[in-house]
Formats: structure tokens, sequence, C-alpha cells
């Protein structure tokens, strides 16, 4: 490996990082959508095509122009896991995926391409010479096609450990391959990143899914010098000779510059380490994205594959420690993984297998951006659509699969749902009668007990079917949730708030439209014919078999200027809207919603005075 040091100056300008405000006021969107399709497999299949004919997806999330492309493509293993290339070749595959993009916009459908910006696979050198990545970085790189290489040695662009050596993982065996890391701290590996997301413009995306956010303990000079420059701003010398035990910051050379960790094992120091990782991943996602590939094509629709399972703090989540003025900021969507979390049920004891709290979240944090919830779901195919549709999110996260016919014709089902109701969905806003503050700043402080708090009251008001939003404790407050009271530990009986008598496997939320005028109340039903084996996700569809529910009595408290309302219900599973008998008394509407069977909408219209 070749010596980094004596290279000189801060990777990342961390001059620029002075504390941030707090409660910042909530982007406007710049893309509004209400469907997509995301696929990493089977999308080379002459099939794809005709069901995005069929589906109608606003946004096809699909090909791969960054580490996975460069690293693959070319090998023998282009067609297996993750990509599933389906040509081999930089040059063949480039230009098929240049036709795909093409064939798409024909449809109508904006695309927007994976873009790994850390994971590379490959081995710098063996038997028959480097492998992977780095047969692209020393052989195939096209000068004409992406410029002059930053440097002439791909290892000098790697996440290293204390000794210098690139860091290596072997968790995925790609054809014997190793795993290693780019480092975003390193401005020669964002001048890589730079190259590839001008080529992926050139060949007709819309905009980039950036993910693989994972930055590891690199020991590189790069993040010694931007960790030194972090730390100096942020503490006196006196501070950090007393709190973390740095005699002096100028000469200190760090054993440790770490980022997730387990929060058991959390230390103020580990947080300060996870804090600056997860900023200086932005930074490079900005200068890249935001300020490079956006000054290309201004209107390049851009977003992260982040993580976050049951509220996964400090060992998942991406962003966990951003602060508030830098949490997606300048993005337009965003997709968080639920991983193995929500992809089965266990009706029995409660648990419904779904994202609905994580959603709400979403919302509240993105303030009306789009967002998906990537679950690992192969079976609960209508679900996994309406409850992001019925909570403000973007179906369908991942593994929408139209090879299957009884998973593709509900999915053409449900989008065309969406679609005809499209005034529902797009651009609404959560309509709440409470707000439950999500703690981020307890979690910057490490405090985890007040996560579990916070998951353990949103999954009663779920289960008492009450009408509340999420939002960041470290946001300002929105117009439509100020008038509103917070969610408190001890949940009191109110029946002045909304009640349903719902069983507890149905879900119930509400929003206004962005043209305002109606009230929609939203139901989800996870009721089901659950696998003979206990927690088991399913094998398909055929393992979905939802329960239709019993007649749920609404009582709902109305907003001012609602009275006299008139009442519809409609479903996905009926293609005529049904008016339904209602009765109002004051700022009182009773109603009966029919039994559906998977989802349903109330739509509330305020009579005339």
């Amino acid at each position: 490996m070749r010596n980094f040091f004596g290279i000189v100056a801060c990777a990342l300008g961390f001059g620029l990082l002075a504390e941030p405000r707090a409660g910042r006021a909530a982007e406007a969107p710049r893309v509004l959508f209400t469907r997509m399709i995301a696929h990493w497999d089977g999308y080379g299949d002459p099939d794809y095509l005709k069901f995005v004919e069929e589906a109608r997806p606003e946004v096809a999330q699909v090909g791969f122009y960054g580490g996975h492309f460069w690293s693959l493509s070319h090998t023998p293993q282009f067609a297996g896991y993750p990509a599933h290339f389906p040509v081999r070749g930089l040059t063949e595959c480039g230009d098929w995926f240049t036709e795909l993009n093409r064939q798409l916009h024909a449809r109508g459908v904006k695309v927007v391409g994976h873009f790994n910006v850390k994971f590379l696979v490959g081995d710098p050198d063996g038997p028959d010479g480097p492998r992977g990545f780095f047969k692209f970085y020393r052989d195939l790189w096209n000068e004409q096609e992406l410029g002059p290489k930053p440097v002439a040695d791909a290892r000098d662009l790697l996440e290293v450990d204390a000794n210098g050596a690139p860091i290596v993982n072997d968790s995925y065996h790609i054809g014997g391959m190793k795993e290693y890391w780019g480092c975003l701290l390193n401005p020669n590996w964002r001048a890589v990143l730079k190259a590839w997301a001008r080529r992926g413009i050139e060949r007709g995306v819309d905009g980039y899914m950036i993910n693989y956010f994972y930055r590891h303990n690199c020991l590189c000079p790069y993040c010694q010098r931007a960790f030194r420059d972090y730390l100096r701003e942020r503490f006196t010398a006196a501070q950090l000779r007393d709190e973390f035990g740095i005699a002096d910051i100028e000469t200190h050379r760090f054993t440790e510059i770490g980022a997730w960790h387990p929060p058991a094992e959390s230390t103020p120091l580990r947080r300060e380490m996870l804090r600056f990782s997860q900023i200086a991943n932005k930074r490079a996602y900005d200068e890249v994205f935001l300020e490079y590939a956006r000054q290309l094509k201004p209107d390049l629709i851009l977003a992260q594959w982040n993580h976050l399972g049951d509220f996964n703090q400090l060992s998942g989540d991406e962003r966990c420690l951003l602060p508030a003025d830098l949490w997606a900021r300048g993005e337009d969507y965003a997709w968080y993984s639920t991983g193995a979390t929500a992809c089965y049920t266990d009706l029995a004891n409660g648990w419904l297998g779904e994202g609905t709290l994580q959603a709400r979240y979403l919302a509240g944090a993105l303030g009306g951006r789009p967002f998906t919830l990537g679950k690992y779901e192969t079976t609960r195919t209508r679900v996994a659509i309406a409850e992001l549709a019925a909570n403000g999110g973007v179906p369908m996260g991942f593994y929408t699969r139209f090879h299957d016919p009884a998973a593709r014709a509900e999915i053409v089902r449900y989008y065309r749902f969406i679609e005809q109701h499209d005034a529902v969905f797009r651009g609404a806003h959560p309509y709440a009668e409470s707000t439950l503050l999500y703690p981020r700043n307890a979690v910057h402080a490490g405090d985890m007990a007040q996560v579990e708090k916070f998951k353990a009251l949103g999954h009663r008001l779920l289960d008492e079917h009450r009408l509340f939003a999420v939002l960041p404790d470290d946001l300002a407050v929105p117009d439509h949730l100020k008038e509103i009271p917070i969610a408190k530990d001890a949940v009191e009986e109110d029946r002045t708030f909304s009640h349903f008598d719902a069983p507890r496997t149905v879900r119930v939320s509400a929003s206004r439209p962005a043209s305002g005028g109606q009230l929609h109340l939203h139901f989800v039903n996870y009721n089901r014919e659950e696998p003979p084996k206990p927690k088991s996700p399913g094998s398909g569809i055929h393992d979905e078999k939802p329960i239709t529910t019993p007649v749920i009595a609404g009582d709902l408290r109305l907003p001012p200027g609602f009275e006299q309302s008139h009442v519809t219900f409609f479903t996905p599973e009926s293609p005529t809207p049904i008016p339904i008998a209602a009765k109002s008394a004051g700022d009182r509407l009773r109603f009966e919603v029919p039994g559906f069977l998977v989802y349903a909408v109330i739509e509330v219209q305020p009579g005339q005075k």
C-alpha cells in the first residue's frame, strides 16, 4: 500500500461546520409522485416494460450507475447478485441502460438509477492480475468517457485501517472476490463519483437513489485531519482533555474513528465519531450530487437509501445523529428499509409486521416530500402498498413481483386505484388530533430509553385507533399541527377524540388533500390466515390470505366547517365509490365502514350550509 502521509488539506472543509440551527423549516417538495416500482432483478425480462405499461408507475427505480456497475458488469459474475445485469460488458451494459431509459421515458416514467457510492467488489491483485473494480480502474477506465483518473493506484481511494491497509470484508463471496470501501472524505474518490454521476446523466437517468453510506473505522489521513478539525470546532482544548483524554488535538492520532456501534457500548466520544461520520458523508453527498450533478442536470431527482428497522439508532440509520439543518437537506425523497422487522405477522401476540409508525415518522421528518419503505415483503403485496398510501408514503419500496400473475394483478389493481384517486394522495398532509414527538434530541444524547418509550406509546395509540401524527422533536411544528396537543406518556381516555370500533388488526389514519376541502380516513387491515410455521414471511402472494374486516363503527370529531358532511366509501376491490349513511350531531359524525379486504378510504365531504 502506498504511503498516504504527507497529503495535505482538510478533505471536506469542516470549518463550515458551525453548530446548525435546530428546528429548521420543512423544505418544499421539488417533486411529487404517488406510485413507484423498484427492481434489482428481472428488469432485463422483456415482460418488464409490459408490466410498466399495466401498472403505470410514475417513477421506476432501476439500473445501476455507481460501484456495482463499474465493479461487476464486465465480470463473469455480471448476471448474479446484487445487480443482475442483463448483458456483460461496461459498454454493452451501459448502452443497454441507455435504451431502457429511453423506453421508460416513452412510457411517461421517470428513471431513478441506483448509485452505490462506496461498496466495491474485486481483488487488487492475484494470479490473473486485478479483478472486479480494480480491473476496471487499472485497465478499463476510458478517459474519453470518464476523464483522467484522479490517482494512478485504486488502493489510494480506499478506506484503510491504522496500518494503512485497506479495510476488507468477505461477506458476499461474489466470484470469490472481497469487498472494499471507497473513502468519501478522500477528494480523489469523490472525483471518481463525479465522473460516474456525469456518465449516468449522459445515459438518460432522471435521478439517483444513492446507497451504501456505511463509513467504517477509516483512519486515513483525510479522516484523521477532518475529525481533528471537527472536534476542534465542537470543543475547547480543556473539554477535549477533560472529557475525552485528548491532550493535544493537533498531534493526537486516533486508533478509532468509528461510526455505527451498539447502543450499550456507546460513549460520548463514540457518538461524536458517529455524528462526524454522518456529517462527513452528507457533505460528500452534497458536493457530488447536489452541487456537481445538479449543475449538469438541475431537475435531477435525488434520494438516499437508508435503514431504520424498528427504529434502530446508533447501530443503524444513516442519519440518526445528523443535525436538523442537514437531515435530508436538498433531497427529493427518501427510502428507508425496515429490514426483517416487518415482513411477517404474529397476530396472536399483537405483531402486525407493519411499518405504520416508521411511515408517520418519515412523513413528519420530510415535511411533505415523498418517501417509501423498503420492506422485504414478497407475500403481503396489498398491505405493503396500502400502509404507505394510507400514511403519506409512495408504494412500493421493493419486490414488485411482476412475474407472479396473482401478485402482478394486485399491484396493477392497487396502483390503478391510487391513480384513479390521485387528488386524495398527491401532496396530501396528515390530519391528526394529537402529535407524538420522536425523541431525536434524546438519540443525539445517547438516551435510547426514550426511543423505547416513543415506540410503546406509538403502538398503544395505533391499537386505540387514535388519529395522530409524528414529528421529530428538533423540528419546527408545521402549520397543520400547531393547534393540536402533544401526546403524553400517560394517555387518558378522552371521549372528545375520534373513536373507531375496529379490531386491533386494523390501523386508522387521516389526511387532508393538497387542495383542502375533504377529509380522508384510511383503514388498513392486517388480519390474515397466517402460514403454519410461526413468524414465517411466507413465499408469495398465495400466502397473503387477508380476512375481510367486520363492519367498523366510526365516531369522528369533525374539524370546523364540516357540519352536515357527506361520506363516501371506496376500496381497490370495488371499482365504484359507495355513498354511506352518516349522522351529524354538532361536531360529531357517526357512520359505519363496510367490511373490506385490505384497504379502504372514507371521504368526508363538507356539506353546504
